[in-house]
């Protein structure tokens, strides 16, 4: 079994009402990543986040040409463009930095982020992925097993699980990848500190990654 595990979060280009629009409007942009945020969560009590980890990607249309994000993503982010244009790196650049720092430790996250930072992002871009869809789990999965209701599970994100469970964290900003990164693995840490989550589950994505 592992002896940790990867929790991890990714914004993608977004517009306002895109969402609504499932990102189908003539003006929308392709929902592309262009942050990701990790942290390596102890499996071993008291399930410590041991490890951070965060990277910038610049955004490239699909015929690998920059592009300008809508001021809109830093607004909901606070990932500025001066700061996109100074730190980011190319995607498989980006994706090669979290591979090494995932190692072999499963991967999860708060839903499956892995199509929009792995699928549609490499398809765009023209890559393969370089990390496999078997290394990816979906965390609600793990709240349901905790016995967290199906209807409450479904209208929780990752920035208000921790008012729900009545945690606070320092510092973390929701809709930054990071941040949410870490509200994820703070809930899953309280999960498994209390005995609702079993530290193993986190070990094995495939044996359910739907609800």
């Amino acid at each position: 079994m592992s002896q940790s595990a990867i929790i991890y979060d990714c914004e993608f280009a977004t517009a306002p009402g895109a969402p609504q629009r499932f990102w189908c409007g003539p003006l929308d942009p392709d929902p592309i990543v262009f942050q990701i945020g990790a942290v390596r969560l102890s499996l071993k009590a008291p399930f410590d986040s041991l490890e951070r980890f965060e990277v910038l990607i610049r955004p490239r249309d699909r015929d690998g040409d920059l592009i300008d994000l809508d001021p809109f993503n830093a607004q909901l982010t606070g990932v500025s463009a001066a700061r996109l244009a100074e730190e980011g790196v190319d995607l498989a650049e980006a994706l090669h930095r979290l591979e090494t720092f995932a190692a072999s430790d499963p991967m999860w996250a708060w839903g499956k982020d892995e199509f929009n930072m792995v699928a549609i992002s490499c398809y765009i871009a023209g890559i393969a992925p370089p990390i496999p869809a078997s290394r990816f789990g979906n965390a609600p999965v793990l709240l349901l097993e905790a016995g967290e209701p199906l209807d409450v599970i479904h209208n929780l994100r990752s920035n208000t699980m921790l008012e729900h469970f009545g945690l606070t964290l320092e510092d973390a900003r929701g809709h930054d990848a990071l941040g949410d990164a870490r509200m994820v693995a703070e809930v899953l840490r309280h999960l498994m500190e209390t005995g609702r989550l079993d530290p193993d589950r986190l070990s094995n994505p495939l044996r359910d990654t739907c609800l």
